[in-house]
């Protein structure tokens, strides 16, 4: 009777364990309410921006719940996507207006271009004195091989139904009024940046203009220059957001595992897009992007 005893009280101290270890991993991971401090997301915004759901699935992740105060975005981009970026940007607009989120922006080494745009929508920024800042601007490229197409003998055959609906194709040069209507697209999306720079580090227009000519600065440079708001790491920046969010004790940081990449994932994974010089970038359009080449 005593071994079953002891069996049975083994077997409820294990499961009781067990369980409270599923729900710390669950508070951590999941976002369900068995934090026993303030709760701090960290989004990692990684390398060049080709997708934005992944980011923004995570942004959403804990926008409904209260124990979430606070949300620090760990930037080391050169930026990339127009769209890409502006759609990042949007939702931690969002956050911070709707849902009353505290969001800090950390850069690491790069935070350039798209990415220093979608970090323009955060409470405050937070570089390191090194850190790569600002690329504010647009640059638009794509391949053009017609002198290969001459030199094969071959000729592309297009049929439109008006005069720029093939324009950026990669077999013929731009005419004089196709490069008038990119550089047109091209000065609007410049706009956008620039206005989204004012708004965000409340600088005058013509001040962020003298800035936004395509040059980076260092992170000391660029807190000189009003772009950053402190000089600091990762630790400086959980302070800071934890500062803004009115924490009283240590945050706890919650953000998702990082999914393991197996051999199989590369050999079955698209990876043209990633690739600079590929079948798909010889048939793909002109991409416009905010990125720091």
């Amino acid at each position: 009777m005593l071994i079953w005893l002891l069996l049975g009280g083994g077997a409820f101290v294990l499961l009781a364990v067990l369980v409270f270890a599923v729900l710390v991993t669950v508070g951590e991971d999941d976002g369900a309410d068995f934090a026993f401090s303030d709760r701090m997301q960290v989004v990692d915004i990684e390398g060049e921006l080709f997708d934005s759901r992944a980011i923004i699935d995570q942004l959403k992740r804990y926008e409904d719940n209260d124990s979430v105060r606070a949300i620090l975005l760990n930037i080391d981009s050169p930026g990339g996507g127009v769209a890409v970026s502006q759609e990042i940007y949007t939702e931690v607009k969002r956050l911070r207006e709707m849902k009353n989120k505290i969001i800090v922006a950390y850069m690491a080494s790069v935070g350039a271009s798209g990415a220093y745009y979608v970090a323009c929508a955060a409470n405050s920024i937070v570089a390191n004195p090194g850190t790569i800042i600002g690329s504010i601007g647009v640059i638009a490229e794509w391949v053009n091989y017609e002198d290969l197409l001459e030199w094969a003998k071959l000729k592309s055959v297009i049929f439109k139904t008006g005069e720029f609906k093939d324009t950026g194709t990669p077999t013929r040069a731009l005419t004089d009024n196709e490069r008038r209507y990119f550089q047109g697209l091209i000065d609007d999306m410049y706009v956008q940046f620039v206005e989204a720079v004012a708004t965000g580090r409340k600088m005058d227009l013509q001040e962020v203009r003298t800035l936004a000519d395509g040059r980076v600065f260092t992170g000391r440079d660029a807190r000189e220059r009003k772009l950053i708001d402190e000089i600091g790491n990762f630790q400086d920046a959980v302070d800071v957001t934890a500062r803004l969010a009115g924490f009283s004790g240590k945050p706890r940081l919650i953000r998702l595992n990082r999914q393991r990449v197996t051999l199989l994932d590369v050999l079955t994974t698209d990876l043209s897009r990633f690739v600079p010089f590929s079948g798909q970038t010889l048939k793909s359009q002109i991409r416009f992007q905010y990125l720091w080449k």
